[in-house]
């Protein structure tokens, strides 16, 4: 298949299109626009840097950008007060390749996480959340450290009920809430220290999508594949994915894993 601005503006305009938005195509600078109508305000698309992206990713480079405008349209037509907010703001995980800046340049606040995913924090809005920006930031007075300490402690709030499978002599625990936080949770270090206590193999989690944390009991070499497999379905149908990578638990730290799955 042979991608041209063509196909991807056909692509972007299908996927963006809504009754209170404007999409206008400027040719001369092959830029798609999108625009809330309410606000006025919107973002540009430049194609060829997602023609470019496309060759590599396929599919998953325009469900990036279409996340990406999605959260920077709904940045723009809420009105957030962090100060109102505060037992509504939360750390979110995302793909070290997610974008770390909002529209017009403005950073987002993040945080290192592993060499897969980084810490981005949001206000929750009941239907969705607002990234936060250092723009926001310097509106409100608040500093990185008030934000992050205030995303820690309400994540750690969150309930942590979970489910659990065996395969193959390997256990495996699924949380699974749908509140937009489950692999969020995987920074609540008392609850990663308490399911630690429980596993008699080796530790091995997962955050193939922004809606599930996967906690393993790798009791022998077909668990290895086992989570392999599972990540990696989870991350190819997951609405936000992160990473189809996992990670090895110990000592309190997170150390990314490829897992060179075997065909049976």
């Amino acid at each position: 298949m042979k991608m041209d601005s063509r196909l991807m503006r056909q692509k972007l305009e299908a996927r963006l299109a809504s009754d209170d938005r404007q999409i206008t195509y400027d040719r001369e600078k092959d830029q798609l626009r999108i625009e809330s109508k309410s606000t006025g305000k919107g973002i540009s698309i430049a194609l060829p840097g997602v023609i470019a992206k496309w060759h590599v990713e396929k599919e998953k480079a325009i469900d990036e950008i279409v996340y990406y405008v999605q959260e920077g349209l709904h940045a723009m037509e809420s009105t957030a007060d962090l100060k109102d907010q505060l037992k509504q703001i939360f750390p979110v995980i995302r793909s070290a390749s997610f974008p770390a800046e909002a529209e017009a340049g403005v950073p987002f606040l993040t945080e290192e996480h592993t060499a897969e995913t980084r810490i981005y924090y949001a206000i929750d809005m009941g239907n969705t959340y607002r990234l936060i920006d250092t723009r926001m930031m310097k509106k409100e007075g608040w500093t990185a450290n008030n934000i992050k300490e205030m995303a820690l402690f309400n994540v750690r709030s969150l309930s942590t009920p979970i489910k659990e499978d065996q395969v193959a002599g390997n256990v495996f625990y699924f949380l699974n809430t749908n509140d937009g936080y489950d692999a969020s949770r995987i920074l609540n270090k008392g609850f990663l220290n308490e399911m630690e206590k429980q596993i008699t193999g080796t530790m091995v989690l997962a955050v193939p999508h922004q809606d599930v944390l996967i906690i393993a009991d790798i009791r022998n070499d077909r668990g290895y594949d086992v989570i392999a497999q599972m990540a990696m379905s989870f991350f190819a149908n997951g609405r936000v994915p992160i990473t189809a990578l996992s990670f090895l638990y110990e000592n309190g730290e997170l150390e990314p894993i490829f897992i060179l799955g075997k065909n049976k």
